[in-house]
C-alpha cells in the first residue's frame, strides 16, 4: 500500500508525530503536539493528516515486557478507535515497547543536554515506531 502514514506516540502531555515519505521507505519527525483533551486534539490530527496527504495512521501500543497490556495500552486502543472514527482512514496499533527508552539512549549517545532531550524525545519515539513499522512491510494487522 503505498501512501504516507502518520504515527503518534501518545503521551499524558504531548503527541510525538513522525510521516512516512509518500513511498513508505523513511520516517521524519513532526513538531510534537500537546495534549489538550479529544476535542481539540483529534480535530488537529484530522487536519493534519490532510494536510500531509496520509492514508493510514500507527498508534504506539504500550505492552509490558512480557507482551500483556495494562491500563495504558487500553487508553492507546480507545485513543486509535476513536481517531479512526475521526479520520475514516485505517489506524493500527504498534509495540511500542521500548521505543521512549530507545529514543533516550539515542540522544544521550548524541550528547543531547536533558532539556533538548524532553522537546524531542517524543518526536524521536513516534519516528522509532514508525521506521518499526515500515521495516516490517507495514503489515497491516492489529487494526484498532
Amino acid at each position: 500500500m503505498i501512501g504516507r502514514t502518520l504515527a503518534i506516540d501518545l503521551g499524558d502531555r504531548r503527541v510525538g508525530l513522525a510521516v512516512s515519505d509518500p513511498l513508505g521507505v523513511t520516517a521524519q519527525g513532526l513538531p510534537t503536539l500537546s495534549r489538550r483533551g479529544d476535542p481539540i486534539d483529534l480535530p488537529a490530527l484530522v487536519a493534519l493528516c490532510a494536510e500531509r496527504e496520509v492514508s493510514r495512521v500507527v498508534v504506539g501500543l504500550p505492552r509490558n515486557m512480557d507482551g500483556s497490556e495494562g491500563p495504558r495500552a487500553k487508553l492507546c486502543r480507545e485513543f486509535a478507535r476513536r481517531l479512526r472514527e475521526a479520520l475514516g482512514l485505517p489506524v493500527y496499533l504498534w509495540d511500542e515497547r521500548l521505543s521512549t527508552a530507545e529514543a533516550e539512549r539515542v540522544l544521550l549517545i548524541a550528547d543531547v543536554s536533558r532539556g533538548k532531550r524532553r522537546d524531542v524525545i517524543d518526536r524521536m519515539a513516534a519516528q522509532i515506531i514508525l521506521q518499526g513499522y515500515l521495516g516490517a512491510g507495514q503489515p497491516e494487522n492489529d487494526p484498532a
